[in-house]
């Protein structure tokens, strides 16, 4: 029987999104990009002048936004306050801000609360830092997904040039280094692999062949 809940964590640049919303795909299941919403939360931060270290306004912001997932099948679409941030979000500097402002624990209890009602009617496939051992515990599929800094660095820069930013390769390293360093060093739900997850090191695999080890291990 096919896991109901599949849990997909691992650091920035390791693929978790694209793996994750084919694996939904093939599924039919409802693809989650928890990622997406710590960067919703960063992106209005940034617009409204709000300090990264401002953890009461940044809460409050958490709470009060209306984050949106959608996807209607050919585009997986991002709305805040039914404003379409789907590239916003996307931008270098919304994700290094990200990355601090999901250390604070009020940020992650109303966004982790969000996460948590989604994933309740089942049939999803969540991505994070934090998915199978804060979010989903209880999921029956748990996955870490990782690749050497080098591979994972090489792929945020085509994924960024794809996108028509052009980043040199080599700060795009550095910025991961650091965001990893924070990540799993912060107090609140560090990036670990959850004692029952299943380590996968997408080193020399194609997206098909980790999408497939995927569904293998969800029972697929």
């Amino acid at each position: 029987m096919t896991a109901r809940q599949i849990a997909i964590d691992g650091p920035a640049g390791a693929g978790k999104s694209t793996v994750a919303k084919l694996v939904a795909a093939h599924l039919n299941y409802l693809y989650i990009d928890t990622g997406a919403m710590y960067r919703a939360v960063a992106l209005i931060a940034l617009r409204k002048g709000i300090a990264l270290s401002d953890a009461p306004a940044l809460t409050l912001l958490a709470q009060e936004l209306c984050i949106e997932l959608q996807n209607d099948g050919a585009q997986y679409r991002v709305f805040c306050d039914r404003e379409d941030i789907s590239f916003a979000i996307r931008q270098a500097e919304v994700g290094n801000a990200a990355s601090p402002i999901s250390a604070l624990p009020g940020v992650r209890e109303a966004l982790v609360r969000k996460q948590q009602l989604l994933g309740e009617q089942g049939c999803v496939v969540m991505d994070g830092r934090d998915i199978g051992t804060k979010v989903l515990p209880q999921a029956e599929c748990k996955v870490f997904l990782t690749a050497s800094p080098e591979e994972r660095a090489r792929r945020r820069t085509l994924e960024l040039a794809l996108k028509g930013q052009t980043i040199d390769e080599e700060q795009v390293r550095r910025d991961m280094e650091e965001r990893d360093a924070r990540d799993t060093t912060r107090a609140v739900s560090p990036l670990i692999q959850a004692c029952d997850a299943l380590l996968l090191n997408s080193d020399g695999l194609t997206i098909e062949q980790v999408v497939e080890r995927i569904l293998q291990m969800a029972g697929n």
